[in-house]
């Protein structure tokens, strides 16, 4: 297949926003751990995001979402429970496994961020159409199955 030297420019152009949009994304993380408290990291903001969204789970289940190592994890969760944001108890099915639960706090918490940062999106995309919408939506999804 020959290289089309305007489809490759306009790659080009997909990836530097692209790392544009990454970076970004860090900082917001970043600006929502410290909403959520002063001490927590980013990995800990997503990690706490992921089970407040996902409800009664446990670390493996965060490893496989967040494609982070399991140790990440549990440090991150052991942060969490230090910060009275995340409780954990015995899985009833199999012992050797723990059951975290967001405290009420830290869903209030994470829905407020949330809140925030829907906000933010809605604004920057108001102005364009429902198939514009559709259309971008339709390539983040691809880029996240590629």
């Amino acid at each position: 297949m020959t290289a089309d030297p305007a489809v490759d420019e306009a790659i080009a152009a997909v990836e530097d926003q692209l790392s544009l949009v990454f970076t970004r994304a860090r900082a917001i993380w970043k600006q929502a751990a410290e909403l959520i408290h002063p001490d927590l990291q980013p990995a800990g903001y997503k990690v706490l995001a992921s089970i407040v969204r996902l409800g009664p789970t446990n670390a493996h289940v965060l490893s496989d979402q967040l494609e982070m190592d399991k140790s990440v994890i549990s440090r991150q969760v052991r942060v969490l429970e230090d910060l009275g944001l995340v409780v954990s108890r015995p899985d009833e099915r199999d012992g050797r496994l723990r059951v975290l639960e967001p405290t009420e706090e830290a869903t209030e918490r994470v829905a407020s961020v949330r809140a925030h940062n829907q906000a933010r999106v809605r604004t920057a995309l108001a102005q364009r159409s429902p198939e514009e919408l559709r259309v971008f939506a339709d390539m983040l999804r691809i880029l996240t199955e590629a």
